[in-house]
């Protein structure tokens, strides 16, 4: 297989800025075109330049008084990186995201390849949010997918809004799911004693939700949901890992509910966590993929999730998962029907393991990834 020359545009990566699921999923899928040969270069946020996994990372130090006009500073300032490159050209340049829409524009004419992570529009669960913001990211990301020559979404329900919100046409689009690396969320604890650390008994069924704190993500739900799950047994605990906007008031509204919050945690914590968890929640309002699923299914983890975005497209229900309607009502019934119940709690656990081995593979996604990419050069660009 001939091997390409590939740029990756992307605000975050897992070794320098890193800023929620994008990094993983930009990060090891380059990681994987490396390994499978070709040459990689990956434009972000940092300072200097390193190779790390055969990935060549091109860094710069952006500054701005917005979110907007920061992004234009990085766009601009990685395009200029970008040039110092592109001698032999770059066959394909990928970007991840609106961040780097500018670079897009002046790369307008080469071969170029969009990723929608998410939306805007997704980001604020479906509402517009600062209507200023949201209009001007909004149109980048309209203009984003103007532009790119291809696009791909991370599920079904994405490429749905992207061609809704954005008019991009149907053959333009490839789905290609995100993947994950099962064996690095694994690892053998006794949950008991980990339970014990943050002052649970060790008998007492623990559930996790992990994500930021934003409306999108709906802590607030699951919080309305506690007292329903107290109601069938007083003794379950949750614990909520994660920053965001919404943190104050919720800390306020789960005053004398056994929720501990715990803020941002490392990597190591979080793995030893979700090993020892009972099941993981995860109450979007909006989910384009939903890289925490991926994550406890990985360690083998029990997952009640709401019935939107990739959790619907990738949760079978009631066989490695359970589906529950955008309520808090329906979400403690999902934490009740499993709750009580080891043998199911491990039946679903088990399944989702099976499910990322098989569906959510690295090597099986970036070969899709390459078949796009040849489909491009092989495409007539005027």
């Amino acid at each position: 297989m001939e091997s390409l020359k590939i740029a990756f545009f992307c605000w975050e990566s897992l070794y320098a800025v890193r800023v929620g699921g994008l990094a993983p999923a930009a990060t090891h899928l380059a990681e994987m075109l490396a390994g499978m040969g070709h040459e990689i270069h990956f434009f972000t946020r940092g300072d200097g330049e390193t190779e790390i996994n055969g990935v060549r990372y091109h860094y710069c130090m952006p500054a701005g008084e917005n979110i907007v006009d920061y992004c234009r500073s990085m766009s601009r300032m990685l395009y200029e990186d970008f040039r110092k490159c592109d001698r032999p050209p770059f066959d394909i340049i990928h970007f991840h995201d609106w961040h780097c829409v500018e670079a897009l524009h002046l790369l307008r004419e080469r071969r170029t390849v969009l990723t929608y992570h998410s939306t805007e529009y997704g980001r604020n669960g479906g509402n517009f949010g600062d209507w200023w913001e949201f209009r001007e990211i909004s149109g980048k990301e309209w203009y984003g997918g103007y532009c790119a020559k291809r696009v791909t979404t991370v599920s079904k329900n994405t490429m749905i809004e992207v061609m809704w919100l954005y008019n991009v046409p149907d053959w333009k689009i490839t789905v290609i799911n995100n993947g994950i690396l099962p064996d690095c969320y694994r690892m053998d604890v006794d949950p008991g004693s980990v339970k014990k650390t943050f002052g649970i008994h060790p008998l007492a069924p623990a559930v996790l939700f992990v994500g930021r704190l934003v409306y999108q993500k709906g802590p607030d739900l699951l919080l309305s949901a506690v007292p329903l799950v107290l109601r069938k047994r007083w003794d379950v605990q949750f614990l909520i890992a994660g920053s965001g906007t919404m943190k104050a008031q919720l800390e306020a509204a789960a005053h004398s509910l056994p929720v501990r919050f715990l803020g941002y945690i490392s990597d190591a914590e979080y793995r030893r966590l979700l090993n020892a968890a009972d099941v993981v929640v995860i109450p979007s309002r909006n989910e384009p993929f939903g890289l925490v699923l991926a994550e406890a299914w990985s360690a083998g983890r029990c997952v009640v999730a709401t019935d939107v975005g990739g959790l619907s497209e990738n949760i079978e229900n009631f066989v490695d998962g359970i589906k529950v309607p955008v309520r808090p009502e329906a979400i403690a019934w999902g934490i009740n029907y499993v709750i009580d119940d080891t043998a199911r709690i491990q039946a679903f656990g088990r399944a989702g393991r099976k499910k990322v081995e098989r569906e959510f593979n690295w090597e099986r996604i970036a070969g899709a990834m390459v078949n796009v990419y040849r489909d491009l050069l092989d495409a007539h660009i005027p």
